[in-house]
């Protein structure tokens, strides 16, 4: 049989958890004329949510990621090699005729996508706008188009004070829906909720949290009784406090463990072998990540790996509060380390590596 768990990639049909609540409420969103705002953390799930809810509308979605741009030129250029695909070139070309630049467009070797470029001396400012409100004109109030824009929270990392452009040319626009996403929360609030910001109130602000422990419990146990007669809630009850219901390592972990019962294992520390087999797979992985910190960064995430349910405290680590304040900061900037009633090491799996090796 397949194995029914599926992580790293956006997910949809039997693969998509739960959900229906938030499901329900990203429709009731794209359904108006509103924009949302959707925060979590890093592998929350963000993703496969807007995916499957605008895949459902039937309507088209453009996806950027602005961690993979790099200027605002680059920015420009990303959205009209999407709204390529997205739209019939002819028509394209039509609405493109009141561009003050004009574009080079040529077919790619394969001759089944369309290759742009810009001419250099065009300022980027006048290329953004120009490409921006073509996205608006080839939209309609029939079929809007759903703008996604993940890691949001980075807009002003391409360009400073790009938001500002950004949010004048959006608040004239009427026929695009903008889903605008971000893992980092105090930076998203920083973004929509500061009344000096430029996106102050852009859109409905929605936060994503875990996956509730009856929800993922029961999926994982459907699933997991496919393969035999085993202790299958005690299986699952252990994978779900392994992971903390994380949506991204409960399916890896739920991943491993499906290989080896379906391999015949059946001892009660399955779970425990499935984190080792994967720990080992990834040992390499992880002695690369832990060399890349400073010791004042390995301190602190090695103290909250071996004192999960213990709060921070830095007459424990030897280390001065102002500096753990920092080293925190950082680690949680950088998506090591996130934070709901305490300090936890993001990845489970990396913790657990930790807490063995270190």
């Amino acid at each position: 049989m397949e194995n029914p768990f599926k992580f790293g990639t956006v997910v949809d049909g039997e693969f998509f958890t739960d959900r229906t609540e938030e499901l329900k409420y990203v429709h009731q969103v794209l359904n108006s004329e509103n924009h949302l705002v959707l925060i979590s953390p890093r592998r929350f799930g963000k993703t496969s949510l807007v995916h499957k809810a605008a895949l459902e509308t039937g309507r088209p979605m453009l996806f950027l990621n602005l961690e993979a741009v790099t200027d605002k030129r680059d920015f420009a250029l990303a959205l009209l090699k999407r709204l390529f695909k997205l739209f019939p070139m002819e028509r394209i070309k039509h609405l493109m005729k009141n561009f003050r630049f004009v574009p080079t467009l040529s077919m790619t070797p394969t001759g089944d996508s369309i290759d742009v470029s810009f001419v250099p001396q065009v300022d980027n400012n006048v290329v953004l706008e120009d490409v921006m409100s073509l996205m608006d004109r080839v939209s309609n109030d029939d079929k809007r188009l759903i703008v996604v824009l993940d890691e949001f929270q980075e807009v002003n990392e391409i360009e400073k004070k790009m938001d500002r452009q950004l949010r004048a040319i959006m608040q004239l626009q009427s026929n695009i829906n903008y889903v605008l996403l971000g893992s980092q929360e105090s930076m998203m609030r920083e973004i929509f909720e500061h009344k000096k910001s430029p996106f102050y109130h852009f859109g409905t602000v929605m936060s994503l949290g875990k996956i509730p422990y009856a929800d993922f419990a029961s999926y994982i146990s459907q699933r997991l009784s496919r393969l035999g007669n085993v202790d299958i809630d005690a299986i699952t009850d252990n994978i779900l406090k392994f992971t903390d219901c994380h949506p991204y390592y409960t399916q890896k972990l739920a991943f491993h463990v499906w290989n080896l019962m379906e391999e015949g294992c059946t001892d009660n520390d399955i779970v425990e072998r499935a984190i080792s087999d994967s720990n080992e797979i990834h040992d390499m992985d992880y002695e690369r990540l832990w060399m890349t910190m400073n010791k004042t960064d390995k301190k602190v995430i090695r103290f909250i790996s071996k004192n999960a349910s213990s709060p921070m405290a830095s007459s424990e680590i030897g280390i001065p509060s102002s500096t753990v304040f920092s080293s925190l900061k950082r680690l949680t900037r950088n998506g090591y380390v996130v934070k709901s009633d305490r300090y936890q090491v993001d990845d489970p799996f990396f913790a657990k590596w930790i807490d063995t090796k270190m």
